[in-house]
């Protein structure tokens, strides 16, 4: 594993991103080979090569090709990962100057996904992906792909050459790819279009991989969704129905991590799960809080969410969870609890354990009141016989407070906009608009 990372100069503003300013070389050695192990490859050794500038020819310095070169020979090692992205050319001189298979941080994280994703979508998405990244790969340095084919018709002619076969057979395949996701996506609206019919309103868990979202997605709604101390652990989106602290109903749903430098091909292929993002009313961003880059991961989940078109200061709708505080001792986790007390209210993050469920419930409530905000609230009185009408309630609305006494039942609910109407005529002259 190697960690090619530009050396950081004060004052150069161009070379890397904020975030990556952020994130410890260490860090980001250590995140890439847990990547590698991810889909089972044992890491023989991991080092930095720090560079002053990047090589055209083969991304590192000569005397850094030649070092590698003595390491590879040393461990007699299959393959050696690149956590960069590296061009065509690059990779291609540096397999020949290793005589090994090179990978870069791009095609690896293809490798991850193409290992786990479990359903026809899942596997379309990463493939459409790999299909991508596959027709940039295709140069015509490399010999084989020089060779001509057969023309057409009596007199021949020149044919194609290998490379034009290829890339038109990977356009091809892709054409097909795009046109069934199609179909995903027009199966995901009309399922979206069901939802809002009940209507269910919709939370989605969001943050940098490993951040805890599957496990807290367990907690919060008791499925059984496969969680792991892993990267990219679980690829397919799910979604289960949240049963809110007055009662009320939402729908959960879980979605793949994001992590830095996350190819822009996944993003798009993966634009079909992660319109389930586009169409929440809230997102949940569950941070992992023990991280020493955590505000780094931070920026990088948030660089994702610009891509897909999402505004990530949208406090209305964004609630900024730190997860795993049960790492920490109880002096850490009150100073995190102060700084983020210090934060305003919209802003403030909700400390919370997956894995003990502290917290949670101050999460429950932090999503209930931000998917009230367009709810409205309603006092209804009723005989204490009319327990069809209290019935009706308990199962269409939120009831917020029941103040009995001896001839009449007082009842605070609330209830979606769609609903109020509703309320209106089967309550009628029972019925007064109160303050959300």
């Amino acid at each position: 594993m190697i960690g090619p990372y530009l050396r950081q100069r004060p004052g150069d503003g161009g070379a890397a991103t904020d975030a990556a300013l952020l994130r410890s070389v260490a860090a980001r050695l250590d995140e890439a080979a847990g990547l590698a192990r991810a889909i089972d490859l044992d890491v023989q050794d991991a080092i930095v090569a720090p560079l002053s500038q990047i090589r055209p020819a083969t991304y590192l310095g000569k005397g850094k090709v030649e070092e590698i070169a003595g390491l590879v020979s040393t461990h007699n090692a299959a393959l050696v990962v690149m956590d960069c992205a590296l061009s065509p050319v690059q990779q291609r001189n540096l397999e020949k100057a290793w005589n090994t298979k090179v990978l870069d941080r791009t095609g690896l994280i293809l490798e991850i996904f193409g290992r786990r994703a479990k359903t026809r979508e899942g596997a379309l998405q990463v493939e459409l992906a790999h299909l991508t990244y596959q027709r940039s790969r295709l140069v015509r340095s490399w010999t084989h792909l020089e060779r001509q084919r057969g023309g057409f018709g009596f007199l021949g002619g020149p044919g194609e050459t290998q490379i034009e076969a290829d890339r038109r057979m990977i356009g091809e395949r892709i054409v097909r790819i795009e046109n069934e996701l199609k179909k995903v996506q027009a199966t995901r609206r009309l399922h979206r279009a069901g939802r809002k019919r009940v209507p269910y309103r919709i939370a989605a868990l969001v943050g940098y991989t490993n951040a805890g979202k599957s496990t807290l997605f367990n907690r919060l709604t008791r499925a059984q969704v496969q969680s792991a101390d892993m990267l990219f652990a679980t690829l397919d989106p799910t979604l289960r129905a949240l049963t809110l602290p007055h009662g009320g109903k939402a729908m959960l749903s879980d979605t793949v991590g994001f992590i830095s430098d996350l190819p822009t091909m996944l993003v798009a292929a993966f634009r079909a799960t992660l319109e389930e993002v586009l169409e929440a009313d809230v997102i949940v961003h569950v941070r992992d809080i023990s991280q020493t880059d955590s505000d780094a991961q931070k920026q990088d989940v948030e660089t994702v969410l610009r891509q897909l078109g999402l505004n990530p200061d949208d406090q209305d709708r964004i609630i900024e969870v730190w997860n795993k505080i049960d790492r920490f001792e109880p002096a850490e986790r009150e100073r995190l609890a102060n700084v983020a007390s210090r934060q305003p209210d919209q802003r403030r993050p909700l400390l919370v354990s997956a894995v003990t469920g502290e917290g949670t419930t101050e999460l429950l409530a932090a999503i209930e009141t931000r998917l009230a905000a367009t709810k409205r609230v309603l006092r209804v009185t009723l005989d204490t016989s009319d327990g069809e009408g209290i019935s009706w309630l308990y199962r269409n609305t939120e009831v917020l407070t029941r103040d009995v006494d001896d001839e009449h039942v007082e009842m605070t609910v609330r209830a979606e906009e769609s609903r109020r109407e509703a309320i209106l005529h089967r309550f009628a002259g029972r019925v007064t608009e109160t303050a959300a």
